[in-house]
């Protein structure tokens, strides 16, 4: 399957602005949407397509800046490049903080934007890759035992065989065999492998034990 072009998201109240942005952007190859709010972004069907939004900060209702803050609640994970015609040093130093690629303030040229354009559809293919990644470890981790997953946990925490064996009340050879296992599903070929792939399980999810029993 042909994978579907980058789209850039626009959200602005100012009609004229909209319009000369989706003609920029089109100009270029890209694809684009367009919305008057963030009420109106939130209710459309968006594509889940590379991309990245382009955000007024003075809006009608919700500001672009508190937009931002709520992105992440709402499991939206898009990098965003910020635009005001009043902008001042506070504004930028909280949208940059809060992971704004660029803060360009109005009137900005036409480069500068696709130049933003560029390093945020960059980030977001790295992310996205990144979450492959990610995932499909994940999908190995699902195929171990409980036992091997709790020995690749204490492995991953630096514990030697012995002490693995103590604390499980089992053989050093039983723990080699667990641990050969662990290694062998999850494709570590060595043991900081395994340690990077448990590190990124743990970052998808904090939460996750590493105290299994069973």
């Amino acid at each position: 399957m042909k994978p579907q072009p980058p789209i850039i998201h626009v959200i602005d109240d100012d009609e004229s602005l909209r319009s000369a942005l989706d003609s920029l952007f089109r100009s270029v190859g890209f694809t684009t949407a367009t919305y008057v709010s963030t009420e109106a972004f939130l209710a459309a069907n968006r594509s889940d397509a590379e991309g990245c939004l382009v955000l007024d900060i003075r809006l009608q209702g919700t500001s672009g800046l508190d937009f931002q803050d709520q992105l992440n609640a709402h499991g939206i994970f898009i990098p965003v490049i910020l635009m005001t015609g009043h902008g001042d040093i506070p504004m930028s130093v909280r949208g940059m903080k809060a992971g704004a690629v660029d803060f360009l303030t109005k009137p900005f040229r036409d480069q500068d934007m696709l130049d933003a354009i560029a390093s945020a559809l960059k980030l977001d293919r790295k992310r996205r890759a990144e979450h492959g990644q990610t995932a499909e470890t994940e999908a190995r981790f699902q195929t171990l035992s409980s036992r091997e997953q709790q020995v690749m946990w204490m492995v991953t925490r630096g514990l030697l065989n012995k002490q693995i064996a103590g604390d499980l009340g089992i053989s050093e050879v039983t723990v080699k065999i667990h641990r050969g296992a662990a290694m062998r599903k999850m494709g570590a070929r060595t043991v900081p492998d395994l340690v990077r792939m448990a590190d990124a399980l743990q970052e998808r999810d904090p939460k996750r034990s590493t105290n299994t029993t069973v």
